[in-house]
């Protein structure tokens, strides 16, 4: 499943993928597949993406 409301999260935050892999220490590559729903990141990284975007783990994360 596709994560849409982190990429608008990111968008609104004016950020690249590149700028959020630095930020929360990944490659860009896996903020994409997080972003397609081809990778299922870790508690740590969710965390971590959520603390660069200002964002809580339900924001994000939580499936509707």
């Amino acid at each position: 499943m596709k994560n849409i409301k982190m990429k608008i999260a990111r968008t609104e935050a004016d950020l690249s993928q590149e700028q959020l892999a630095e930020t929360v220490g990944v490659t860009r590559q896996t903020i994409n597949l997080i972003e397609t729903g081809n990778y299922n990141p870790s508690l740590k990284l969710c965390i971590a993406i959520c603390k660069a975007l200002n964002k809580n783990l339900n924001d994000l994360f939580w499936e509707e």
